[in-house]
């Protein structure tokens, strides 16, 4: 089983400031079409192909990886992506939230596990170390908060 989790600051010194309604917009619109958000290429397809008022089911190829995600939203809070097939199985979560001094974190996490390998063994366990480093899904977040700034600044948002 992978457990990851990672926690950046919305509103950094020197960037331009998110509300919540901004950095969650951001995050929706990651759902609904990963290309926008991650680099050139990675993302080559990303369709929702079902939705309803609580959840879409999207179909996307990533990496190189064709999967289906059922993705459930509860407003203004968090962004849960379910693993229905591909490579990994399990939930991967995106949450925006109020630290102790009130300032707003996005926070990512998940519970994996990867389909037809061993539980713990060398591919779960360089998928985690991947995970906990920097190019893994902290750096997913940065890159999210940074592709939402430029879409307020382009008017998109």
């Amino acid at each position: 089983m992978i457990y990851s989790t990672a926690t950046v600051a919305v509103n950094p010194e020197g960037e331009t400031a998110l509300t919540r309604a901004q950095a969650w917009e951001g995050l929706v619109l990651k759902a609904r079409d990963a290309r926008l958000f991650l680099p050139p290429g990675l993302c080559t397809r990303c369709d929702v192909v079902e939705e309803s008022g609580s959840h879409i089911v999207r179909e996307a190829t990533i990496a190189g990886d064709d999967l289906r995600e059922i993705i459930t939203f509860e407003p203004q809070s968090k962004v849960t992506f379910f693993q229905a097939t591909g490579p990994r199985e399990g939930a991967i979560v995106n949450e925006l939230f109020e630290d102790a001094d009130g300032k707003l974190q996005l926070r990512f996490y998940c519970y994996l596990g990867l389909r037809g390998k061993a539980p713990n063994g060398p591919e779960e366990q360089a998928e985690q170390e991947w995970m906990n480093s920097d190019k893994g899904y902290k750096s997913a977040l940065l890159s999210t908060l940074k592709r939402t700034r430029e879409l307020l600044a382009e008017g998109r948002l």
